[in-house]
C-alpha cells in the first residue's frame, strides 16, 4: 500500500503527515493502522481521490467475532468515520430456526445467488440463527421467523477494479475477517487534499499557513544559497551519521548471530528443527493469519510441510544480544510432557529469530474464563473439566520446577 500525505509512516517527523493520520509498515509487507477504537488494523487498500480506506482488526477481543462487534460499536472518532454507504448495503438478521439453502437465494442480476449467508458461528446458538443478507434485498425475501437486528453497514469498497464478486464471497470475507471501509477527516487538509488527488497533483502542507495546498507537477521551490547551504550540511551530518550507526549495528548483529551459532552447535542434535526465513514464510503463508500479540512480538497460525499445524512467534522485540531465544530454546526445546508445550522448531536466520510450537486448537483457556458478556454463544466449562484443566496446568508447572533436566 503506497503512504503518502496527508498519511506519514510513525517513524517520520510529524510534519510530515496531518494530526491523526499515521501509518506504519510490519515486516515489510502489511501496513498497519492504529485506530483508537479497533486498535491495531491491517489496511488492505487506500483511496487517497475519495479519502476512504479499507482495514481488518487485527486485536484478538475482535478477530473472535468481527462483524458482532462493529455492528454494535461506534466507530466513529475525532478523525476517522465508518463508510455506511460504499459498498453493498447489509443487514444482520436473527432468525428462530436454520434457514435451508432454498430461502438463501434470490435472482440478483440475470442468475440466482445467495443472498442471505450464514448462519454465523460466533453469533447463533440452538435457538437463534443469525445471517448476513443483502442490504438491496426486499424485506419479503426474510422467511418467517426472521427479524432484521442491525443495519446501516455496507461490504468494503472495492479500490482496485476487480471483476465484481458474488455477495456470498463478499459476505464470507467480512464474517471471517471484519474488513470495513473508513473515511478521514482532518480540517484544512482533508478537502484540499481531495481535491489535488482527483486533479492528479500531489498535496503538500504549510506550517506557515497551517492549511494544505496543491502542488504543481514538477514544481520546485526556490530557496536561498544561505538556507541552501546549511540544509547541505545537515543532510551530510544525517548521512555520516546513519552509515556510522548501521556500521556498529551490522557489527553488533554478527556478534550476536555468531553467539546463537557457536550456541546452536553446542547443543548438536538435541535441538529442535531449525528454519529458514523463507521457509517461516511459507509455513505462515507470508504471516496471513495472526493469532495475537505481546511484548515479543507476534503469533503467526501455520502448517508444516507434513500437515502439522503449528503456532509461529516472531522474536521481533527480543532481547539485542539474542539471550531470549538460546534461553527458550534451551529449556522449552528439551522438554517433552503432555501439559507443556512443544517447541517444534525455530528459526536463526541473520537477525531474524522465531520459534515455532505446536498449536493449540481450542485457543487460549482465557476466553473460557473471562468470556465477554456480550458473547451470544458463551461456552462455560463444566466443575468437573475445570478441575481437570487446573490438575494439568499443577502438573505441568511440577514438572518444569521438579522433573525435568533443564528445571525452570
Amino acid at each position: 500500500t503506497e503512504i503518502r500525505f496527508p498519511f506519514r509512516l510513525a517513524t517520520s517527523p510529524p510534519s510530515c503527515g496531518a494530526p491523526g493520520l499515521e501509518l506504519s509498515c510490519f515486516m515489510e509487507a502489511d501496513t498497519i493502522l492504529l485506530h483508537p477504537i479497533l486498535g491495531q488494523c491491517k489496511v488492505t487498500g487506500i483511496d487517497y481521490s475519495a479519502g476512504e480506506m479499507n482495514v481488518i482488526p487485527l486485536e484478538e477481543s475482535w478477530t473472535r467475532c468481527p462483524l458482532q462487534k462493529i455492528s454494535i460499536t461506534n466507530l466513529a472518532t475525532s478523525v476517522y468515520k465508518p463508510l455506511r454507504h460504499g459498498g453493498e448495503p447489509i443487514i444482520l438478521v436473527r432468525c428462530s430456526r436454520e434457514l435451508i439453502p432454498k430461502e438463501k437465494t434470490s435472482i440478483r442480476g440475470f442468475r440466482r445467488e445467495d443472498s442471505i449467508v450464514g448462519p454465523i458461528s460466533c453469533m447463533s446458538n440452538t435457538s437463534k440463527f443469525t445471517y448476513l443478507m443483502a442490504g438491496m434485498e426486499p424485506m419479503s425475501l426474510l422467511p418467517l421467523g426472521c427479524t432484521v437486528v442491525s443495519n446501516g453497514m455496507s461490504t468494503p469498497r472495492d479500490f482496485d477494479g476487480n471483476p465484481v464478486e458474488l455477495f456470498a464471497e463478499i459476505a464470507k470475507r467480512v464474517i471471517a475477517s471484519g474488513e470495513t471501509t473508513l473515511t478521514w477527516s482532518v480540517p484544512n487538509i482533508t478537502d484540499i487534499c481531495l481535491d489535488c488527488e482527483r486533479n492528479r497533483h500531489p498535496c503538500g502542507f504549510s506550517t506557515q499557513r497551517g492549511q494544505a495546498f496543491c502542488k504543481p507537477q514538477g514544481s520546485r521551490v526556490k530557496v536561498i544559497a544561505a538556507t541552501s547551504s546549511v540544509a547541505t550540511f545537515v543532510i551530510l551530518l544525517l548521512t555520516a551519521a546513519t552509515a556510522l550507526y548501521r556500521s556498529l549495528k551490522s557489527k553488533v548483529d554478527e556478534e550476536v548471530r555468531m553467539k546463537i551459532e557457536m550456541f546452536l552447535k553446542a547443543y548438536g542434535t538435541s535441538k529442535p528443527t531449525r528454519y529458514t526465513f523463507s521457509e517461516v514464510k511459507k509455513v505462515t503463508r507470508r504471516f496471513k493469519d495472526r493469532l495475537g500479540q505481546g511484548g515479543f512480538g507476534s503469533v503467526y497460525k501455520g502448517q508444516l510441510a507434513n500437515g502439522v499445524p503449528v503456532a509461529v512467534k516472531m522474536l521481533e522485540n527480543s532481547r539485542s544480544d539474542g539471550e531470549e531465544f538460546m534461553n527458550e530454546v534451551a529449556t522449552i526445546g528439551r522438554i517433552h510432557h503432555a501439559n507443556v508445550v512443544r517447541l517444534l522448531g525455530f528459526c536463526s536466520d541473520g537477525t531474524r529469530r522465531a520459534l515455532i510450537y505446536e498449536f493449540m486448537p481450542n485457543g487460549s483457556l482465557e476466553k473460557y474464563i473471562f468470556a465477554d458478556e456480550s458473547d451470544i454463544c458463551r461456552e462455560l466449562l463444566a466443575p468437573n473439566k475445570m478441575l481437570e484443566i487446573a490438575s494439568g496446568i499443577a502438573r505441568g508447572i511440577e514438572y518444569l520446577h521438579q522433573g525435568c533436566n533443564q528445571r525452570i
